[in-house]
């Protein structure tokens, strides 16, 4: 039996479709730096799917680069930029945040949420100090969706952060590696045009939602960065060959391949789950994407990775491991069901 992995949501190459659009379109000589027609064709579609017509959006290949070069340039030199303590530049960019010159500033978390009363009250405490002038500065609240432990923020939480964004001049910033899976869960109840109305910045995750490589930033009011594209540049940032990006987000946003990939992941995932109660597994955090967190005996977690490739999350106690399953685009029913019989 070959071996199953659920390591992460990137481990595939790409979807059939956006193969079938790069081999189709491989030979074709297109201007650079994403200012060829399929690029812009994206841009199109991306903007239609937002409601933001007038929106920037920028191609950038990783969720770290993008992170950077986006919280860098949105950001004085004297801000820093608020994050849950199990935020992904807290905990997963080996400080490439901090290695631009700016200070993650990490606030308890709910199930790897923010909360809007724990933003507020950090700011009223921070400006209070007749020494803030000394500290670094909050400039910009950092969100993900769904979060490290795959679970979501709703609208109404969205628009609470904004509130207090909105009154201590900060920026909003939502990063959105895995955000197919986010819109294509059950319960979820924010858009692409709710982001676009919340946000200051945000990106659409290809990398892990069924591209080659790539995340789409999103910028519903270009002025808020001037001359983004000449910054990505200067941090190196900017793809040559953009139109190798610009056709996979296209063919993303066409035909609503975009929610299709979400939804493939999310059928694996729950039938993953429903297999893991019905066998006494433990589940650390209830969410409803594409991450399973499972607590494993470490005898019982030893044996599995004989067959089953899945990520270490943190020790449980002396004998027991938080293990995490991720489905992806690519996850096969059949390979599930093998998984049961493994179990």
């Amino acid at each position: 039996m070959h071996t199953l992995s659920y390591t992460s949501d990137y481990q595939e190459g790409m979807h059939p479709k956006i193969l079938q659009a790069l081999t189709d379109t491989n030979l074709l000589s297109t201007p650079g730096y994403g200012t060829d027609s399929y690029s812009e064709s994206a841009r199109s579609l991306i903007r239609k799917a937002c409601d933001c017509p007038n929106a920037a959006v920028h191609f950038l290949t990783g969720g770290t680069q993008t992170n950077a070069v986006v919280i860098d340039t949105a950001l004085a030199p004297y801000q820093g930029v608020i994050a849950a303590q199990s935020g992904h530049i807290s905990l997963h960019e080996a400080g490439a945040i901090e290695y631009t010159g700016h200070k993650v500033i990490e606030l308890a978390q709910a199930d790897g949420k923010l909360q809007a009363e724990t933003i507020r009250s950090f700011c009223e405490t921070f400006y209070k100090d007749e020494n803030h002038e000394h500290m670094v500065m909050p400039g910009m609240v950092y969100l993900s969706q769904p979060t490290e432990y795959g679970t979501l923020y709703s609208l109404a939480e969205l628009t609470a952060i904004r509130e207090v964004c909105d009154a201590y001049q900060m920026k909003l910033y939502l990063d959105g590696a895995r955000l197919a899976y986010a819109l294509a869960a059950e319960g979820n109840d924010v858009t692409l045009p709710d982001l676009a109305k919340l946000c200051d910045i945000f990106y659409i995750g290809g990398t892990k939602c069924g591209c080659l490589f790539g995340e789409a930033v999103v910028l519903p009011d270009p002025s808020l960065i001037p001359h983004f594209f000449t910054m990505i540049k200067q941090h190196g940032a900017l793809l040559a060959k953009g139109r190798i990006a610009g056709i996979q987000f296209e063919t993303l946003f066409t035909d609503d391949l975009y929610t299709e990939v979400g939804r493939t992941a999310l059928e694996a995932a729950s039938l993953l789950r429903t297999i893991l109660k019905e066998k006494n597994y433990q589940l650390v955090y209830e969410n409803p994407t594409n991450q399973i967190f499972v607590i494993l005996d470490n005898k019982k977690m030893e044996e599995l990775a004989e067959s089953v490739h899945f990520g270490f999350w943190e020790p449980y106690d002396e004998t027991h491991t938080v293990v995490r399953f991720a489905t992806s685009w690519a996850s096969k029913l059949q390979d599930v069901e093998l998984l049961r019989n493994i179990l």
